[in-house]
């Protein structure tokens, strides 16, 4: 039987394989992952760390005996070192003995890594990254003797974490060294969320860059280069992932935007027979009509999906991807998709912004919220070009993203979201959803 060699065991990897045994069952599918843990949720790890998901286990999208049923042949704790696309050849290791897997067709799905600084420090015990089960676990162990976290970033991971930490009654501060938090969203939007993270009692060090980690008095002092130095049990490094594309560049595949391996839309490499999707991969942006490095894990099971049938046989096209994201900080939920008004401007449209309060549902009906939602078109053509939402967390903040997200991946107007036929019942909406008053106020806006 023809064999499939997977590289990678988390997003892109599982899907590849699932998704070319389900196109092609007459093909054998390994999949080599370098730990134990295949198709566990690494977007999971924070409400682990919170308590709120209890049990680890739970993190995993399908369990190993479900994966081995779909026919996938798994090969736990085992680096790949080496690639020889020449000869079909991928040298990996496990336990300290090398040895050789051949394939007929190769997808590496190797993901990203987490960036760690050149910080003095950084190394001393008790300063972790966030990114693996064994992550987890080392953190989690440590807690009982955690009463103070200095988390290093504020993007998502960096403002989950606050929340995770605070749910546990641990005094958390957070640093950050641009202008503010959740630098996806416009400022005002992140500025916000960083009042959520203050109300909640989360310490915020905005624009505050971190020199260097020292260890004194059976704790860690993070030094920045302000006045402050930020005492601590346990430091979280969360400044941003990634790709890690080392066994591609052994094997000579091209990398392009921050050293991603480059795929076209089939997500093939160029290199015969080797195909590459998910987190170590270069992604396809429709709206900017480029390629750029956009680390998802949406983004990434979607690659997969693509390039393990077409390993097999078949001829899938990645659509691309918006940037559709949700993030739940506290009460709050914060969303995007698509072109801010200055990534906008930067691509060469003409965009128009427009902003608008209400409730999320009817007034008469207990619990209405007010959301801001903020919309960005092209004044030239009216195409919707991204938005912005934030709300309350029961405000259905990312089911209403979700629609922008839709009618951007349709290359729909403006004023065509006033066409859809969303539903309607007072608890949860208005005849009229927010959405739609949000496009109504763009087009008076746009004139």
């Amino acid at each position: 039987m023809p064999h499939l060699l997977i590289v990678g065991g988390s997003d892109a990897g599982i899907a590849a394989g699932l998704a070319a045994r389900q196109h092609d069952p007459d093909w054998d599918a390994t999949i080599v992952l370098a730990d134990r843990y295949p198709n566990f949720s690494i977007c999971g790890l924070p409400f682990y760390l919170s308590g709120e998901t209890r049990d680890w286990r739970a993190l995993a999208h399908r369990g190993t005996s479900e994966l081995t049923a779909a026919g996938l042949d798994l090969a736990v704790d085992t680096i790949a070192i080496d690639l020889d696309p020449h000869v079909h050849r991928v040298t990996v290791a496990h336990d300290g003995q090398c040895r050789e897997i051949g394939y007929d067709q190769l997808v590496i799905a190797t993901g990203a890594k987490p960036v760690r600084p050149a910080l003095p420090g950084i190394d001393l015990e008790g300063v972790h990254t966030l990114h693996t089960m064994a992550d987890a676990f080392a953190v989690h162990e440590r807690l009982p003797e955690v009463a103070r976290v200095a988390i290093v970033g504020a993007g998502y991971i960096g403002c989950e974490l606050a929340d995770a930490f605070t749910r546990r009654d641990l005094d958390v501060t957070v640093i950050e060294a641009l202008p503010d938090v959740l630098t996806t969203v416009d400022r005002d939007l992140g500025s916000r969320v960083r009042q959520e993270l203050t109300d909640h009692g989360v310490r915020v060090l905005a624009g505050s860059a971190v020199t260097e980690i020292r260890s004194r008095d059976h704790l860690l002092h993070v030094c920045t280069d302000g006045a402050a130095d930020v005492a601590a049990d346990l430091v979280i490094i969360a400044v941003g992932v990634a790709p890690n594309s080392a066994i591609g560049r052994r094997g000579g595949l091209a990398t392009g935007v921050r050293g991603a391996l480059v795929v076209d839309r089939r997500m093939a490499t160029g290199v015969p027979d080797v195909w590459a999707a998910g987190d170590c991969v270069e992604t396809w942006l429709p709206l900017l009509q480029r390629p750029g490095y956009l680390p998802l894990g949406t983004t990434a099971h979607k690659q997969g999906r693509v390039a393990g049938p077409n390993a097999v046989g078949g001829a899938r096209e990645f659509a691309g991807s918006l940037g559709t994201q949700v993030v739940q900080v506290f009460d709050l939920a914060i969303a995007c998709t698509g072109l801010r008004h200055d990534e906008a401007e930067q691509a060469g449209y003409r965009p128009k912004t427009a902003d608008i309060i209400v409730d999320d549902h009817k007034a008469y009906y207990p619990n209405a919220t007010p959301i801001t939602l903020r919309v960005t078109g092209d004044r030239d053509t009216g195409r919707l070009l991204g938005a912005q939402i934030l709300g309350h967390r029961t405000a259905q903040v990312a089911k209403r993203i979700d629609i922008y997200a839709t009618a951007i991946h349709s290359k729909l107007a403006v004023d065509a979201v006033n066409d859809l036929d969303l539903s309607y019942t007072p608890p949860y909406s208005s005849p009229w959803d927010p959405v739609q008053v949000a496009a109504q106020r763009w087009l008076e806006a746009a004139g």
